[in-house]
């Protein structure tokens, strides 16, 4: 009987996967998009990375495949080359400094704002206040920039006169050239564009936390604060846990974009990171291979921050990202 049974079980657990696929072919026929876009723009573009083990040029063939194919082998050669080139401390050095300021004034602040939030009782002015705290994020990286550049401009900028009256004409600071004051100004710009619209994920979090803990919490006495620390907290442990994965794993990755803009001859010891770095090698002075190297240098780190804040989450007992 248990011979005659082994073989139903398999053809059971077989027609499973097919009477799912078959149940829910909508679903998976509205992700083909998405599939075709992954593997496009992720993971073809991976090919490129050999360029990191050639002494790469584009004219070592008459097509695209041929420059691959006849561009010498150079090992690792190109990494020993950027690790121990001039550029690579200063580089190391200033993306860490702004990565690591992110990580500990911005990344808080959305879930500072949800917490603030959610304690609004009145349902109008709530909506009123999360649209306004939403808008900048759909404001241009290039508005944002030409925003910052306008108000602390030192001969016209509103918020640069405001600080000429406080410190006097001597000692007012030059936010936009002075280098002390770039991170502060990149990780400020940050928190005024994302913050609003980074508290979404903690809302929705918060939205799931059950209404009769407050109810039982404020029979037994407990003041807003201590429901705040006991209940609300605790409630989105895992969100923020998740959330602080997800930021680790990008601390190599400032931002191409909002570095470049605000970058400016004055500033430049201090602004150039990663993303600049590779683009300047890369796009501007045609050196491929040492482009991809430094942008391979970057996801391997990248990689290992994730595993490692993972498995940090889950010895302390959180459920972690996987």
């Amino acid at each position: 009987m248990s011979q005659n049974a082994s073989p139903s079980k398999v053809n059971t657990k077989a027609g499973t996967f097919k009477h799912a696929m078959y149940a829910h072919k909508w679903l998976y026929i509205m992700i083909i998009p998405g599939v075709i876009y992954m593997i496009i723009f992720s993971y073809l573009p991976m090919g490129g990375l050999i360029m990191a083990f050639q002494d790469f040029s584009p004219y070592n063939g008459d097509t695209m495949l041929g420059a691959f194919v006849h561009s010498p082998f150079a090992g690792l050669s190109i990494f020993k080359k950027f690790f121990i080139g001039p550029d690579f401390i200063q580089v190391l050095t200033n993306t860490l400094s702004i990565s690591i300021a992110n990580l500990v004034f911005y990344f808080p602040a959305p879930i500072i704002l949800a917490l603030l939030l959610n304690e609004i009782k009145n349902v109008a002015f709530k909506k009123t206040a999360q649209t306004m705290v939403y808008i900048p994020h759909f404001i241009s990286m290039v508005i944002v920039a030409a925003l910052t550049a306008q108000l602390f401009s030192t001969t016209d900028g509103l918020v640069h006169h405001w600080l000429v009256g406080i410190f006097g004409r001597n000692n007012a600071p030059d936010i936009m050239s002075n280098p002390k004051l770039f991170v502060s100004m990149i990780v400020g710009q940050s928190m005024w564009k994302e913050t609003g619209y980074g508290t979404i994920i903690f809302l929705a979090a918060l939205s799931g936390v059950d209404v009769q803990l407050y109810e039982a919490a404020e029979v037994d006495g407990a003041n807003r604060w201590q429901k705040m620390w006991h209940i609300t907290l605790p409630a989105i442990r895992s969100t923020i846990v998740i959330m602080l994965i997800l930021r680790v794993g990008t601390i190599l990755n400032t931002g191409y974009e909002q570095i470049f803009l605000m970058q400016n001859s004055m500033n430049r010891g201090v602004s150039d990171v990663f993303d600049t770095y590779i683009y300047t090698k890369g796009v501007v002075n045609g050196n491929y291979s040492l482009a991809t190297a430094a942008g391979l240098f970057k996801s391997v780190v990248s990689m290992i921050m994730v595993l490692g804040a993972n498995k940090l989450a889950k010895m302390f007992g959180e459920s972690g990202f996987y």
